[in-house]
C-alpha cells in the first residue's frame, strides 16, 4: 500500500497539488469516481486490469483485478452504491458489488467500438460514450437498468467525456477530435433530441467531464495540461494548470465534496484541487 498526500479542506481554491506518487499508476489511468466513504477508485493502478483506490488520506492499493482482458475506463456509482465500469477491450459495461467485489457483465453490445465514459441519472440510467480513434467518429449509447442497450446518439465524431445536468434533463457529450461541447435533451423515455453546440475549443483535446451542483462543467483539456470550468451555455469561468499535460478524467470527493481529483496520464498519478461548488454526484450521496 502506498501512502503521499493527506487530503486538506483549507487549500487554496483552483490550484492543483499531487494526491498520489508519481507511476504508482500505469499510463492507462482513468475512472476516477468517488465513493461515499470519500475514497477515490481509477483503473489500472500500478498495472493494466486493475481498479485502484485511494483513501482520502491518499493510501492507494488495489481494489479489484478485472478478468478475461477486461481494461477499465470511466467508473461511475449508482445510487445504490454499485460501481459500473466501461470496458472498452470487451464491449462491455461492468458492475461490481462493492461488499463482495463479484464483478458481472451488466452489459454488453459487440456493435460498439470501444465504451469509453458514462455517465449515470439519478434513477440509474447509463450513458455511454463510443468513440472510434481511428475513423475520428463515434456515437452514445443508453443502457437502462436491465442492461438493455439502445444507441442514442449515432454519427457523431470522437464522443468521449460526458455528464447529466442537475435537473436530469440535459446530457453532455464532447468530441476530442473535433474540440465540441454538444448538449441533448434528455426525453422522459431516454432518448435524446434537440443537439446543440455549446463550445468549440480552438485547440488541444478534450476528455472527461463533470458537473457540480450549479451546473457548471469541470472539463479535461488533454494536451494542454488544464481543466476548464465552463456555463452550461458554454462561457469559459476558469482554467486550472493540473501539474500534466494529458488530464484524462476527474470526479468530485473530499469532506464537502468541494475537492476534484484528476486522472494525469503524464506522471501517471492523481492530482486534486479545490473548488467552490460540490460536484452533483458527491452531493447525491448525501441524500
Amino acid at each position: 500500500m502506498m501512502t503521499f498526500s493527506a487530503q486538506s479542506s483549507d487549500k487554496e481554491l483552483f490550484v492543483a497539488s499531487p494526491f498520489t506518487e508519481p507511476s504508482s499508476f500505469t499510463d492507462g489511468i482513468e475512472g476516477p469516481a468517488c465513493d461515499s466513504d470519500g475514497n477515490v477508485y481509477a483503473v489500472n493502478f500500478e498495472k493494466q486490469h486493475t481498479i485502484g483506490i485511494v483513501t482520502p488520506k491518499g493510501e492507494a492499493s488495489i481494489f479489484v483485478n478485472l478478468e478475461k482482458g477486461s481494461v477499465g475506463n470511466g467508473i461511475r456509482f449508482d445510487q445504490k452504491g454499485n460501481m459500473y465500469i466501461a470496458d472498452y477491450t470487451n464491449h462491455n459495461v461492468l458492475k461490481v458489488d462493492m461488499k463482495t467485489k463479484k464483478i458481472e457483465v451488466h452489459a454488453h453490445e459487440s456493435k460498439m467500438n470501444q465504451p469509453n465514459d458514462i455517465a449515470i441519472t439519478k434513477e440509474g440510467i447509463i450513458y455511454a460514450s463510443d468513440p472510434n480513434w481511428k475513423e475520428s467518429t463515434g456515437q452514445v449509447w443508453r443502457v437502462d437498468l436491465d442492461g438493455t442497450i439502445t444507441l442514442v446518439a449515432p454519427d457523431m465524431g470522437t464522443t468521449n467525456g460526458i455528464d447529466v445536468s442537475p435537473d436530469g434533463k440535459t446530457l453532455y457529450v464532447n468530441e476530442s477530435v473535433q474540440r465540441n461541447v454538444w448538449s441533448f435533451k434528455i426525453n422522459s423515455d431516454g432518448s435524446l433530441s434537440n443537439k446543440k453546440l455549446i463550445h468549440q475549443f480552438k485547440d488541444f483535446g478534450m476528455d472527461g467531464m463533470r458537473c457540480d451542483v450549479d451546473g457548471n462543467i469541470y472539463i479535461t483539456r488533454y494536451g494542454k495540461g488544464t481543466v476548464v470550468k465552463m456555463t452550461p451555455q458554454g462561457e469559459i469561468l476558469k482554467e486550472i494548470d493540473v501539474l500534466g499535460e494529458k488530464p484524462s478524467n476527474l470526479c468530485f470527493g473530499g469532506p464537502d465534496g468541494c475537492t476534484i481529483y484528476v486522472t494525469e496520464v503524464e506522471h501517471e498519478r492523481l492530482v486534486e484541487f479545490r473548488v467552490d461548488q460540490p460536484g452533483l454526484a458527491w452531493k447525491r450521496w448525501q441524500k
